[in-house]
């Protein structure tokens, strides 16, 4: 088992970092209170109720692990836990001017150790100094943008085959709602509609008889691989940016034929290149279509 102690200066990206690792398996703890040191050490690890990789972040108000951080990690270590110590840093400037945009307090000026954010980050440097001396990683992330930090802490502590950016194609009905929290939507109610043949009705974008349907003539096979060149300049593009999730929306009226079968469609297209996209009929529910009699 590891233990991530995430610490360093104020400001300098810690509840960043630890989003991070969240979205790579850590069980994550913001600010973790000096009173929960004890149950760490007291904890029994073979038990199997503690995650395999859990992270915890610790700033300058945490004076016990920070004065006795050798005691914590020998103790852990006898328990088979191993510690290791993510060290962020940043030049004095550049905390002063994140401070200044967040409007926030530092945390000894809010305890009345300092009088001014200059000499609490200058007390702030020197308490931690000893802490810095023995981090496993120090990052200095003045000149690192969020995403880049993201990428920094990835590097570092993700696998070298984890996908750190998940992706799912959400069919939808637009008579239902727009899906809100789509990153990209494409419109397929220009495709032949297989509402409208009774033999096709009842079934979905997952039957086959559907999908031919759709697909019939230039149109829709045109399109397919008009959204497919998007979608592989596209994907690679928002991974860079940092990107965790990423939402691709396929709406036509209902939401259980075209925008169903394009969706399996580009979905089977990518797998090779993307495996593991999620599929998502979100309207499934909403469609209980009755064949007409006449």
């Amino acid at each position: 088992m590891e233990l991530l102690i995430v610490t360093g200066m104020s400001g300098a990206g810690k509840t960043q970092a630890l989003r991070t690792l969240e979205d790579i398996g850590y069980y994550c703890v913001d600010n973790l209170p000096p009173q929960l040191l004890a149950y760490l050490l007291d904890f029994d690890y073979e038990s199997g109720m503690v995650r395999e990789k859990t992270a915890v972040t610790v700033d300058i108000r945490s004076q016990m692990l920070l004065n006795h951080v050798d005691i914590v990690r020998s103790g852990l270590a006898e328990k088979g836990v191993t510690t290791r110590i993510l060290f962020l840093e940043a030049a004095d400037e550049t905390i002063r001017r994140r401070y200044k945009e967040t409007r926030r307090l530092h945390p000894l000026v809010q305890q009345g150790k300092a009088a001014s954010l200059t000499e609490a980050i200058r007390l702030e440097r020197e308490e931690l100094e000893a802490l810095k001396e023995i981090a496993d990683v120090v990052l200095d992330t003045s000149n690192l943008q969020t995403k880049d930090l993201r990428h920094c802490v990835l590097k570092i502590f993700a696998p070298a085959d984890l996908e750190t950016m998940s992706i799912e194609f959400v069919a939808f009905g637009f008579k239902y709602g727009i899906l809100a929290d789509a990153d990209l939507v494409f419109d397929l109610r220009c495709l032949p509609n297989p509402y409208y043949d009774e033999k096709l009705r009842l079934l979905t974008g997952d039957d086959q008889a559907v999908r031919d349907y759709v697909m019939q003539g230039e149109d829709g096979p045109l399109m397919k691989e008009k959204i497919l060149d998007l979608l592989r300049v596209s994907i690679p593009l928002y991974r860079k940016e940092g990107k965790s999730r990423l939402v691709v929306g396929f709406g036509c009226t209902g939401g259980q034929h075209r925008s169903l079968a394009m969706a399996g469609l580009l979905q089977e297209a990518l797998e090779e290149e993307y495996p593991g996209i999620q599929l998502i009929c979100r309207d499934k529910d909403e469609n209980r279509y009755e064949v007409s009699r006449r």
